[in-house]
């Protein structure tokens, strides 16, 4: 009993040790709050992502993550003189889930295939590329108008999906290349 005392107690003491060491990483390159002021960081990641162009991007669904993209990127804000180009391609499928015996689908999964590249604009030079994946899953009925309704929300809800993970690599990105 009085050995796990004394081994809690090293941990403890371990511990507090520890803390200002740590603390003193976090100023010097390592570990820094993404979305922090400029004061705290240097720069600010909301300004950056606001120096985005996003080129178009075809069909219903490319448009809706672009207006995605755009939303992520600027809040809603008139965009700042872009230094950097945002391309992406999208390919959409649709796999069949919940199968019956005779054939009939109770369900689906929509899935949207995103590969994307980011260019500096003053020299062309490819400074991040990669792909993102959004599934969304639906139910199908007997009624069109429903399945219609069911497939378009589950495109709108994958294309917010990958909205936001692009949003987040690309932060995460711009943070580092300031």
């Amino acid at each position: 009993m009085r050995s796990n005392s004394r081994r809690s107690t090293i941990w403890v003491v371990m511990a507090c040790a520890a803390m200002p060491v740590l603390a003193t990483g976090c100023g010097d390159g390592g570990f820094r709050p993404l979305y922090a002021s400029p004061a705290v960081v240097g720069t600010d990641v909301n300004q950056k992502l606001a120096e985005l162009d996003i080129a178009p991007i075809p069909g219903r669904v490319g448009q809706r993550l672009r207006n995605e993209l755009i939303y992520q990127s600027t809040g809603g804000d008139l965009p700042a003189a872009p230094v950097y180009r945002l391309n992406v391609v999208i390919r959409e499928s649709i796999t069949a889930t919940l199968v019956r015996v005779d054939g009939d689908s109770l369900g689906s999964t929509y899935n949207l295939d995103a590969s994307f590249t980011l260019i500096r604009i003053s020299d062309k030079a490819i400074m991040l590329e990669g792909k993102s994946y959004g599934r969304a899953p639906f139910q199908r009925f007997d009624s069109v108008f429903a399945n219609v309704r069911a497939r378009k929300d589950a495109e709108d809800r994958a294309a917010q999906i990958i909205g936001d993970e692009l949003k987040s690599r690309l932060a995460a990105f711009l943070s580092g290349a300031a």
